[in-house]
């Protein structure tokens, strides 16, 4: 697929050259110093003619209460005539991370990261200024993110509790406190996965009560309840999670029983909230701005909570299987699964077996099966994005999060620092056909025994598979291997048509037996999943995922459109940023300190 605009800054499109005498320290702080006069001025002539014509301005809560990517100059212009006076940015200070960057032969830019203050919030930025023809250096990318909320910092650190606590005495404490048997909290949160857990920390530590309510009967079930086989993808950098990383000895990659433990293990460190073996069966907003929030114990017995907010942490959409309706499913005599519910290969043990689907979980599954030597065949619905994560990382996150990598805080902000319309239009592209050209051999032998490959939304690799699709990629860890060996077989040359009785029949006729067929076809639209809770009440929640006009993602982390409900999700590494501005929002309100949202809606 062709690159519809191309937006990355080269050193030919700006008609410059970076000086080799260039001292970015000294062009870095000159630029800051004018740029915190103009801004604390509220001079937005002076502000804007530090920025590029086609700029970028990220904002996370700091001047708008909302995530946004303000594109041009033109609408950072309004967005500074509306937000300066509103918030009265100040007490700008430069960081010591300022250097020149040249990711590439014809790409050259000063980063550098600072803070600031407004009326209610402590804040940091990130720049990124480019050489001009002129020989000035503007403003391409400019990041804002609120990072606290003045007089309410988070009890950490220096902050952390200095009581002497006999043993007992915290014990008893401790169950007066998960009880709530007098009290309601401020929060409910649905789901004590790690999304769950991470903005259940969060609250804890800025002083919010919170009850997390956990189906499962154990922290962690969630992992142990999938197939044995699971083992994380993404690698243990990217996925500490907040006030308690992992140790210096984790394995790269975390087997999902380990993940488990690690859970259970974090909730009861941090002297989290939960309720286990329970349900939230409903959850209803009422007239005075509260939610009414039923809860079923193990026992049998209920109890109604009057909360402020609501908070669903329930996954990506696993918490509501995705089946295909697949015509004349009373005739097929074998048996059907989800994904979701596959333990092992133990019950198919000489058995035929189609797998539906082909990303990390039909992979994941498939390799399972075939490696106990059962005859597996994946049916490929569509083409899939495969690399090689763990040999190409250093193309995706390698220089953020690896070993001797910047510290996490900093990697965070760094990360989300690059606006979205500049990583899908030209900058995602470049590392995916870097990935590509180191997987060539892998891409090329299974394309030789037809599996078919892309490189993914607009050629931008992972990045817009998962934003957009939420999957449909595949991280090798050996399953291409069997593929490329026939020892996962493949039928990829026509769409499903109906069940036979026997297995599936498929639009060119032809047609394929198996005793069991796994469907590993991901979750129901995330909306959905709130359906239970909420009944009707899920029509009138705003979008949930894939991307806003701004590239921003839609409804999660922030206003879903109902006052004081949540969706708080993702990657361990997008839950450890993202569950602070959850936990800030949540806060602010509590307060009374939390402004009007400057939303793309409002707009």
């Amino acid at each position: 697929m062709t690159v519809e605009t191309n937006r990355v800054p080269t050193l030919d499109k700006l008609g410059a050259k970076v000086p080799s005498d260039l001292d970015a320290k000294k062009v870095g702080a000159a630029w800051f110093q004018a740029f915190a006069t103009s801004v604390q001025g509220g001079d937005v002539d002076a502000t804007l003619g530090l920025f590029v014509e086609d700029a970028f301005w990220r904002d996370i809560l700091s001047l708008t209460w909302d995530f946004r990517t303000f594109d041009g100059a033109s609408k950072i212009r309004q967005f500074l005539t509306d937000r300066l006076p509103a918030t009265h940015p100040n007490a700008f200070k430069l960081g010591e991370f300022v250097r020149l960057q040249q990711p590439a032969p014809d790409l050259a830019w000063i980063i550098g990261m600072f803070e600031f203050e407004t009326d209610v919030g402590l804040a940091t930025g990130v720049f990124r200024l480019v050489p001009t023809a002129s020989g000035e250096w503007k403003a391409h990318t400019l990041f804002t993110n609120l990072e606290d909320l003045k007089g309410f910092p988070e009890k950490s650190g220096a902050l952390r509790s200095r009581r002497s606590h006999p043993g007992n005495e915290w014990l008893a404490e401790r169950l007066r406190d998960v009880a709530f048997a007098n009290t309601d909290p401020a929060v409910i949160i649905i789901g004590a996965g790690h999304s769950g857990l991470e903005v259940a920390a969060r609250l804890k530590y800025l002083d919010v009560p919170a009850l997390a309510i956990e189906r499962n009967a154990r922290i962690g079930d969630g992992w142990r309840n999938r197939y044995d086989s699971l083992c994380m993808h993404w690698p243990v950098w990217f996925d500490h999670m907040p006030y308690i990383p992992f140790p210096p000895t984790w394995p790269v990659y975390t087997p999902g029983l380990k993940m488990a433990d690690w859970l259970e293990f974090y909730a009861s460190a941090l002297e989290l909230n939960v309720w286990l073996s329970s349900t939230v069966l409903n959850a209803a907003p009422t007239p005075s701005g509260k939610w009414d929030v039923l809860v079923r114990r193990a026992d049998g017995s209920e109890r109604v909570f009057h909360v402020n907010h609501v908070v669903f942490a329930v996954g990506v959409g696993d918490a509501v299987p995705h089946v295909p309706v697949i015509p004349g499913t009373e005739l097929y005599q074998g048996s059907t699964y989800h994904s979701t519910h596959y333990k092992n290969h133990k019950p198919f043990i000489g058995k035929k077996v189609i797998v539906v689907g082909t990303g990390n979980s039909a992979h994941d599954v498939a390799s399972d099966l075939a490696r106990h030597d059962i005859d597996v065949t994946m049916f490929q619905r569509g083409s899939t994005y495969v690399m090689n994560l763990d040999k190409q990382w250093k193309f995706l996150g390698g220089p953020l999060y690896s070993e001797g990598a910047p510290p996490t805080y900093v990697a965070d902000r760094l990360y989300h620092s690059m606006p979205h319309p500049l990583q899908e239009n030209g900058m995602a592209q470049r590392s995916t056909k870097a990935i590509a050209a180191a997987d060539k051999e892998l891409l090329d032998k299974l394309n030789a025994v037809g599996f078919r490959t892309h490189l993914g939304v607009k050629d931008a690799g992972i990045l817009l598979q998962l934003k957009v699709r939420s999957g449909g990629h595949y991280f090798d860890i050996g399953g291409s291997q069997l593929i490329i060996d026939g020892k996962i077989k493949i039928k990829n040359d026509s769409q499903i048509a109906a069940y036979t009785a026997t297995g599936l029949a498929f639009d060119n006729g032809s047609t394929l037996d198996a005793d069991a067929i796994v469907f590993a076809t991901g979750g129901a639209e995330l909306k959905e999943s709130t359906r239970a809770v909420l009944g009707d009440v899920t029509d009138s929640l705003k979008p949930l995922w894939k991307l806003d006009e701004e590239g921003e993602l839609r409804g999660v982390w922030r206003d879903l459109g109902i006052p004081g409900l949540y969706y708080m999700f993702g990657s361990l590494q997008m839950a450890r940023f993202h569950s602070k501005h959850v936990a800030l929002q949540i806060k602010a309100a509590e307060e009374g300190i939390m402004g009007p949202r400057y939303s793309l809606e409002s707009k």
